[in-house]
């Protein structure tokens, strides 16, 4: 369960949540009979519909970077974002735009590899820029090496590397977020706990090796 409350149906009066809810749930309760056509439980919605102004402002958010008036190729978008998603480690993020590339037509071998994009033979030269890119915007907070942006600048226009720019850092938020309020596929424990010592350790052996050197 996510982190925050959800929000039912009955709760809701907001004109967006409900247009939203109708949309993406027709008229189930999404609280009560969760479940979208992707196969998320659709709680992400649920839980951005307690704020009706950040919702709408989210969904603005999807409809520009899918709006007819970007100039930027929609595969070299989508391998940003599902990229982001992986960098991220939003399993939310990365799945969904998974699919979306899917729905692109773009081959199987390059979804595949998009974890371990650096070593896959897959990528024409202009994909590989798009992705170094990416990892310098999720991964490295923002700092890219001139070399990077100059082999950018040979195939996309300054208008192309904005709207590459703003919609990866928009995937880089909503990945965050996710994992924050554990919704969708990123309701997950944290795997880096400590692995507990058997009861009979006591240390010793750690501190014999050190008096051994």
């Amino acid at each position: 369960m996510p982190r925050l409350r959800q929000v039912s149906r009955a709760e809701a009066t907001s004109d967006v949540v409900l247009k939203t809810y109708d949309l993406l749930f027709g008229d189930r309760d999404p609280v009560a009979e969760p479940g979208t056509t992707t196969g998320t439980s659709g709680d992400w919605w649920t839980v951005f519909a307690l704020v009706p102004d950040v919702l709408e402002h989210a969904n603005r958010g999807f409809a520009l970077y899918r709006s007819s008036k970007r100039k930027l190729d929609p595969v070299l978008r989508e391998l940003a974002q599902t990229r982001v998603g992986w960098a991220k480690a939003s399993q939310f993020v990365y799945s969904q735009h998974c699919k979306s590339l899917r729905g692109l037509n773009v081959e199987e071998a390059k979804i595949a590899a998009i974890p371990h994009w650096q070593v896959a033979d897959c990528y024409d030269g202009k994909e590989r820029v798009v992705l170094a890119y990416a990892d310098c915007l999720a991964l490295q907070a923002g700092r890219t090496p001139d070399a990077v942006f100059e082999a950018l600048k040979a195939f996309l226009s300054d208008e192309e590397i904005l709207e590459l720019t703003y919609i990866a850092c928009l995937y880089d938020m909503h990945a965050v977020m996710s994992r924050a309020l554990r919704t969708e596929f990123d309701d997950r424990d944290d795997p880096m706990v400590e692995v507990v010592a058997p009861a009979d350790f006591s240390g010793q052996d750690f501190l014999d090796i050190g008096r051994r050197r």
